[in-house]
């Protein structure tokens, strides 16, 4: 297939390129290099020993983003394209819903006028809001506790309603949870301008000695530690959900949870990045963040029931591929 990715020099894009690629589909990025690399494309080439097309622009121009499917003639889109930073979004929620949203409105139209049936999103488990983990696709969406789920809480809404309108448009909507991690390579992995919004990157540019201490926000929550718990998955597994999806036979909208089915701590992966890499990192605990919730984690079994699909790379791999990323960084 050919295959439009928006968002593909970000990290998850990045490394579904990878897999994509390795399946033998026929790649086309977008991306507007607000929170990615340049480089990242000549990695990726590095990587799959292909030229992979690439356009600078951002998706919310729908005049381009029409030229561009009408000249390439796509089968699939895969949508990473967004602004992703749950802290920054509860300060900057107009410029969330704008870029988030109304990329996802401009896409959906181009797929139905230009008769491309596979739409797959990137969703998140924020849209969950503050319910009761495990989370099952059939949970029910509590109003989110940010403006960046609440983005992609409002853009699983358009879709699934696009979809019932418009027999043949068959998106399916990825609910991730929390991607750590890199690729193997040590090339491709989170690399955030300026200061890192997500919990991993701040970790390694701590240990390297960028950051002088990462903030743990709260330890008061009800968990085995006090901490946050997460469900962390491996950047390379996520991407080959990607894959599955893309893949399927679906007709119509369809849900997956995209994660492990396993709870881990802030501190546990602390613990777990000092164990595994021999480094003391320096950590303070602060207040609690706005927009945080005490647990999640993922009912993973939709997806491999219907997908054959499931998170095979565990906490340690993890903590390992991410720190050998940021030493690889010049």
């Amino acid at each position: 297939m050919k295959i439009l990715v928006t968002g593909g020099l970000g990290y998850i894009g990045s490394h579904t390129i990878v897999e994509l690629v390795k399946k033998g589909h026929d790649v086309v990025i977008v991306d507007d290099l607000s929170n990615a690399q340049l480089e990242t494309l000549d990695k990726l080439e590095s990587i799959t020993n292909k030229r992979l097309p690439f356009y600078e622009m951002n998706v919310t121009d729908e005049k381009r983003m029409e030229a561009l499917f009408i000249q390439e003639s796509f089968d699939a889109l895969i949508h990473f394209a967004g602004f992703k930073a749950v802290g920054e979004s509860v300060y900057k929620p107009l410029e969330y819903y704008y870029n988030n949203v109304v990329s996802t409105m401009i896409l959906a139209k181009l797929c139905i006028k230009h008769h491309v049936a596979k739409f797959i999103f990137s969703s998140s488990a924020t849209v969950y809001g503050d319910g009761v983990a495990p989370f099952s696709e059939t949970s029910p969406l509590l109003r989110t506790t940010n403006p960046y789920g609440e983005t992609k809480a409002m853009s699983e809404r358009i879709l699934m309603d696009t979809a019932f309108a418009n027999k043949g448009f068959n998106p399916v909507l990825l609910r991730y949870f929390n991607p750590i991690g890199a690729h193997e390579s040590g090339l491709l992995g989170e690399l955030p301008n300026g200061i890192p919004n997500n919990l991993m990157p701040y970790v390694t540019q701590v240990a390297k000695g960028i950051r002088e201490k990462l903030s743990v926000y709260g330890n008061d929550y009800d968990t085995i530690d006090g901490t946050g718990v997460r469900d962390y998955i491996h950047v390379v597994d996520l991407a080959k959900g990607h894959v599955a999806a893309v893949e399927a036979d679906l007709n119509g909208a369809n849900v997956f949870n995209l994660g492990t089915g396993k709870g881990t701590s802030v501190l546990e992966i602390i613990k777990a990045f000092e164990s595994e890499n021999n480094i003391k990192l320096n950590y303070q605990i602060v207040d609690r963040r706005a927009g945080d919730i005490a647990t999640s984690y993922a009912d993973v079994k939709k997806a491999k029931e219907v997908l054959g699909w499931e998170a095979k790379l565990g906490i340690k791999e993890m903590v390992k591929d991410a720190w050998y990323f940021e030493k690889n960084i010049k």
